[in-house]
């Protein structure tokens, strides 16, 4: 066995198969996407180079930056209101001391269902007429809130919002009460012996523990947020008015509805840059000092 682990053929050999498999299904249609988007192409004819045109249409494109701060909305709302939600859950969940299992499942499953079934879920929720949401306001006397809420520009982008943060907060109440039963009981004991209450141990003690869970949740919450499109294309498909449009779901359309392509791609390239920029002003703003030095 451990000469087998110093046998360079033998990392070879195992490492082989996924680096193929990366090759092919990512970082080909990478360089490919990053090839057509200097391209004016239909999809079908032969494309012609156009440099920098596509990007240069792009940032003149009112449509494009509707759909840059709709998937900053995605971010911001995930991490000013997702995320606090999910840890107030997750320290109340982490508390019960019966049936846990049961609530964890409960909490978890709307994770498991494929976005599709969500979307055309929430969208029998948000019926302006049969809804549920418009329903429970006009029982409870507030029929003046009602609305069409996928189709208003003032509602939809929100509606949209919060039917993916329902979606994917089982997974993160999950992991954050994973999270919260790694700490060790002896700092939350110190804590209640010295006088602190459930609220000031949860500030003083868990929260800070938490950081490495919170940082990874910021994260995720980034990169989802820029790659978001599944949502939209079902439950609007970037309607009314382009309003809830995001950058993957505009590229859709450049490319299978409207045929450019080559413009299409250079959304795509972009999708990439703008990613690793935002993920790289929050891995430099969270570093630690002792990061910094070394």
């Amino acid at each position: 066995m451990n000469k087998m682990g110093r046998n360079a053929w033998a990392y070879m050999f195992f490492t082989l198969p996924t680096l193929l498999i990366f090759a092919i299904f990512f970082l080909y249609p990478m360089l490919m996407s990053l090839r057509y988007g200097f391209t004016e192409w239909n999809g079908i004819s032969s494309a012609q180079f156009n440099g920098l045109d596509n990007f240069v249409t792009a940032f003149h494109d009112p449509y494009f930056w509707v759909a840059v701060r709709n998937n900053l909305f995605f971010i911001g709302f995930s991490v000013g209101i997702q995320i606090p939600i999910i840890l107030v859950l997750a320290l109340l969940v982490s508390k019960i001391k019966r049936w846990i299992g049961f609530y964890k499942s409960l909490i978890f499953l709307p994770t498991i269902l494929s976005t599709a079934v969500v979307g055309v879920l929430w969208e029998f929720i948000y019926h302006p007429q049969a809804g549920l949401l418009n329903q429970v306001l006009n029982a409870i006397g507030l029929s003046k809130w009602q609305h069409a809420w996928l189709a208003e520009g003032a509602t939809a982008m929100l509606a949209v919002l919060v039917t993916n943060a329902w979606q994917w907060m089982g997974f993160y109440v999950v992991l954050v009460v994973s999270a919260i039963y790694a700490i060790p009981k002896h700092l939350v004991e110190a804590a209640q012996m010295d006088g602190a209450g459930s609220i000031r141990q949860a500030w003083s003690v868990i929260l800070p523990l938490l950081r490495p869970v919170i940082l990874v949740m910021i994260l995720l919450s980034i990169t989802g947020g820029m790659k978001a499109m599944d949502i939209v294309v079902v439950m609007t498909g970037g309607n009314p008015y382009g309003i809830t449009e995001v950058m993957a779901s505009y590229m859709i359309k450049k490319a299978y509805r409207i045929g450019e392509y080559g413009y299409a791609n250079s959304i795509a390239v972009l999708i990439l840059v703008f990613t690793a920029l935002l993920t790289s002003i929050f891995g430099w703003l969270t570093r630690k000092p002792e990061e910094v030095r070394l």
